[in-house]
């Protein structure tokens, strides 16, 4: 490669005719991206590896990123098509004959054979599967899970180990017998796979706090097809009233799922906790355990605000008293976080409404009461407890660390926060921690912007992973975290339970190989979540994008989400989120990446503006709602 050649991945923007080159590593030659035009591109396609010149003109693909599409087959006079969903491929794939037959207006997936070159400028390729019909959500959804490597069945193999230890007897031997104590479950009302309960006492010194993980590791062992499929998968994958789970339904909703009034394997931490909520000491056992009730978010918020004329309040009758002291402790778990400067992002939950027959009849917001919350720290105490407790005994571990951001981003951030008028002084210490930002959005809750401003500083942020090695979690403020309390649809919990069943009974070979495997187990772990919270939040805007299809011409009123050098994003009340293209508004707008705004003399649009918006389009291959604003 010449000095006038930089070797990079090439990116194009949706429905625009040119494209730009990263280069993959700085150099003398630069490292800002090289605009290609359309006829300089030689068909490269969106992820490709390219050389190019300096002068944006691609001479050589070196490594095509796309091996496969799914898209729509169509037909025309030259035989079949496939045109891809993602609207960042601007080409048409030339169907050749194979033993998979489908019928226009399927979605399907492609293999490619043939590659764009000058005599054939497109691609070929072999059809190799057929997901429905284009327009259903089922063919859509399901389309969503296969290209994000999501499994729907299980390996026959793991299918029948499951059901073999469907009806498997508890033994209590061994065994500490909670049995008579007051445990209890606080899910959601929709939750099957019930994998944390919860009990509570008051010492001398402060508190005794239980937390109760279902023992999945009795079931799921080392090595066997339930843990090979488990690995593979990493997690659960949740979307609208559905689950692709991590274990069989005979494992994760049935004998491992805490259910009320049933005998159930569990591993119980017992955290004692000063009166300021300071950890003083974690005990671990192997438990047998029968929770008294299986409390609902929704039901015990009721009772904590309405109290005996709540409807709930005989139903949870025997748990009243637990609960309050619950509600007490979480107060000052609660306040300690705060004070250590754990921060917590002001964004909303969606809850889609699906029907009997698979539509979406409404979008609402999840609301947060004091149940949800008090579950949230109870379980943040004891995934910090546990993670302490190897660390102290030289045990491995896999961690979940969030590392500082970096130094280029917090700047970014720091002038679209001063832009917005609010006060950056914490932000320019020497050294950065999280509590600076939670003083931040402090100032933003109180001026009604801490959406945006959350929105804004979560892509700020570095990603949580996995790690074999201990470090910090910054968003939380704490020095050493782990995933200790959902077994069922983690598997780096599943592996924290076996090193901790390994310590509990010495067994040295076992933590031996543990250890080795942390590693591995962490990396999987994080690639499979990183798939998985992808898969979730194309799914829900799939859901949205269906239920908005219902509503094109209505107005809404909304909020500027994000801002770009193509349009501004609007989120609705719903949650639903669209697009105005700078093509539709009123003027010449420019972009000013600072303050992430669109602005044409005077006038200029913000993130945070209220806007009034018109339904225009939508289109549920793409994911997409295109919207104008009303007063244009």
């Amino acid at each position: 490669m010449n000095e006038n050649t930089i070797k990079g991945i090439y990116r194009a923007p949706a429905s625009r005719g040119f494209g730009f080159v990263s280069p993959l590593e700085h150099s003398k030659k630069g490292s800002k991206d090289i605009f290609v035009k359309t006829e300089n591109s030689m068909g490269a396609f969106h992820g490709d590896i390219v050389n190019v010149t300096l002068e944006g003109k691609i001479l050589e693909i070196v490594e095509h990123s796309i091996k496969t599409v799914i898209g729509t087959l169509k037909k025309d006079k030259s035989g079949l098509y496939v045109v891809p969903d993602d609207p960042k491929l601007k080409f048409e794939v030339i169907a050749e004959k194979s033993n998979i037959t489908a019928a226009p207006g399927m979605k399907v997936e492609i293999e490619l054979t043939k590659y764009p070159s000058e005599n054939n400028p497109s691609p070929y390729g072999k059809l190799t599967r057929v997901f429905g019909d284009t327009v259903t959500l089922e063919s859509n959804y399901n389309s969503i899970l296969y290209e994000n490597n999501i499994k729907l069945e299980f390996d026959p193999a793991a299918a029948e180990q499951a059901k073999s230890l469907e009806h498997a007897e508890l033994i209590p031997i061994g065994r500490l017998d909670l049995r008579n104590k007051i445990i209890f479950t606080i899910d959601g009302e929709d939750a099957k796979d019930l994998d944390d309960a919860i009990s509570i006492e008051k010492t001398e010194s402060g508190y005794l706090l239980g937390v109760h993980i279902a023992d999945v590791a009795e079931y799921v062992a080392a090595g066997s097809p339930l843990d090979f499929e488990a690995f593979e998968r990493g997690t659960s994958v949740y979307f609208a009233d559905q689950v692709v789970p991590m274990l069989p339904p005979e494992i994760s909703n049935g004998i491992c799922s805490l259910t009320s009034g049933h005998d159930c394997y569990a591993l119980s931490a017992f955290i004692s906790l000063s009166e300021d909520g300071d950890i003083i000491e974690c005990n671990i056992s192997e438990s047998i355990i029968s929770t008294a009730v299986r409390g609902v978010y929704s039901e015990l918020n009721d009772i904590l605000q309405n109290n005996g004329n709540s409807q709930y309040y005989n139903k949870y009758l025997s748990i009243i008293e637990t609960l309050n002291l619950a509600v007490e402790l979480y107060k000052i778990l609660a306040a300690k976080s705060l004070a250590r400067g754990m921060i917590e992002f002001d964004t909303v939950e969606a809850k889609i409404i699906i029907d009997e027959n698979n539509n979406v009849t409404d979008i609402v917001k999840l609301q947060r009461g004091t149940t949800e919350r008090l579950i949230e720290q109870f379980m943040l105490c004891a995934n910090e407890a546990v993670a302490n407790w190897l660390y102290w005994q030289s045990m491995p571990c896999i961690y979940r660390t969030h590392e500082n951001p970096w130094p280029e981003k917090i700047r970014a951030f720091s002038i679209f926060a001063h832009n917005l008028g609010l006060d950056i002084t914490p932000l320019r210490a020497k050294n950065i921690y999280s509590s600076c930002f939670q003083k931040l959005l402090s100032q933003a809750y109180e001026r009604d912007l801490s959406t945006v401003v959350s929105l804004v500083l979560l892509r700020s942020f570095m990603k949580a992973k996995y790690s074999a090695v201990a470090a910090p979690h910054f968003g939380l403020a704490i020095d050493m975290y782990c995933h200790f309390t959902s077994p069922i649809r983690r598997y780096p919990d599943l592996i924290i339970h076996r090193i901790i069943k390994a310590v509990l009974h010495g067994d040295i070979d076992a933590m031996e190989q543990l250890a080795a495997f942390t590693e591995t187990a962490a990396k999987q772990s994080t690639d499979t979540e990183v798939q998985a919270v992808i898969a979730e939040r194309e799914i829900e805007d799939l859901y949205k994008t269906a239920y908005m299809s219902g509503k094109v011409g209505e107005i809404f009123e909304g909020i500027i989400s994000s801002v770009t050098s193509f349009g501004f994003f609007v989120e609705l009340e719903n949650t639903c989120e669209g697009l105005i293209p700078i093509s539709s508004l009123d003027g010449y707008f420019e972009f000013d990446e600072n303050s992430l705004r669109l602005y044409c003399g005077r006038k200029s649009y913000n993130l945070g503006d209220k806007v009034e918006v018109v339904i225009e389009k939508t289109n549920i291959i793409t994911r997409r709602i295109d919207m104008r604003l009303a007063d244009i």
